[in-house]
């Protein structure tokens, strides 16, 4: 059982021929709300996508912007346990998306920013803890150190970019982030192994867009080639992989069948508008791994190369 503290937000979206610039407009087309955030985003794609049973903590406000949301959640069969915030509003995020499926965020954080280390809830029966960083440092650091005391696997996503503190690594088992969390966090522009070797966290996993990811775990090098598709929104690729590896760990999976079956509901987040309503069930991943197989590149040579690996590399697979 998991359980995922973290942010939870209504999502405002419009979509556009381009992501404006600095000082620029642009004209839009659709606009749609999305329930959102990364905490709820990660705790459906753990209850939906890695058919875990699923606990999200989170603070909403008491407004609309909730409503919608706590629908989505009970939809996916996430446990909610809430926090009120009277006197701030549910978080928002406004998304741009672009026709060639980027997008550019900007998040008001409301309720999300007064979770705080009093509110965590009973471990007993968890296995692992999932969060991000859209709630407080101080209340992902308490939480850490408390779900370590209690046996729990602690997984931190590491998003949005920013430097961590070592007390808060000491506390992480496995740490998710990207090309640019993953410079951030070591504080070095090297290759990507050279990142890794400067992170002191047993396992550390790396999204790297359309190229796949990589993972270190324990100095082992794990290689996953991304699957090949035409997206239509990245908005929730990512939370979609970090809850359905987290998911599969959960259920037993070693790393390496983690990596394979996150990056593939990853892919397919991607071919729908919207962050939950675009994560897809466990059942629609295995339909999609099954029939896509066969087609799916697994030489990851070129993978480990940007990674900075190479033959007679230690780790070299």
């Amino acid at each position: 059982m998991i359980l995922v503290a973290g942010s939870a937000n209504l999502d405002f979206v419009v979509r556009a021929g381009h992501i404006p610039g600095p000082g620029e407009t642009v004209l839009g087309r659709d606009f749609q709300t999305f329930p959102g955030g990364k905490g709820a985003n990660q705790a459906v794609a753990c209850a939906r996508s890695g058919g875990v049973t699923t606990h999200l903590l989170a603070a909403l406000g008491n407004d609309a912007f909730a409503q919608p949301i706590e629908a989505s959640l009970g939809d996916a069969k996430v446990i909610l346990r809430d926090v009120r915030i009277e006197e701030h509003p549910t978080g928002t995020a406004f998304i741009c998306v672009s026709d060639d499926a980027e997008n550019a965020i900007t998040v008001a954080p409301g309720a999300n920013a007064y979770l705080m280390p009093e509110h965590l809830v009973e471990l007993r029966g968890f296995t692992h803890l999932l969060m991000q960083l859209e709630t407080p440092v101080e209340t992902v650091l308490a939480f850490a150190t408390a779900a370590r005391s209690a046996g729990l696997k602690v997984v931190l996503n590491a998003a949005p970019a920013r430097s961590l503190a070592a007390n808060l690594l000491a506390h992480i088992d496995i740490l998710v982030v990207n090309e640019g969390e993953l410079a951030s966090i070591a504080a070095h522009d090297g290759s990507i192994a050279e990142c890794l070797a400067r992170i002191d966290v047993p396992t550390v996993v790396v999204t790297l867009g359309h190229r796949g990811c990589c993972a270190r775990q324990y100095g082992q090098f794990h290689f996953q080639n991304a699957f090949s598709i035409e997206a239509v929104d990245t908005t929730a690729a990512g939370d979609t992989f970090c809850g359905a590896m987290t998911a599969a760990l959960c259920r037993g999976k070693s790393l390496g069948e983690a990596l394979h079956a996150s990056s593939a509901a990853s892919a397919l987040a991607c071919l729908t508008l919207g962050a939950q309503s675009s994560i897809p069930t466990q059942a629609d991943v295995q339909a999609w791994l099954t029939h896509i197989q066969t087609q799916h590149n697994q030489d990851t040579t070129e993978l480990q190369a940007f990674c900075g690996l190479h033959p007679g590399h230690p780790n070299y697979e």
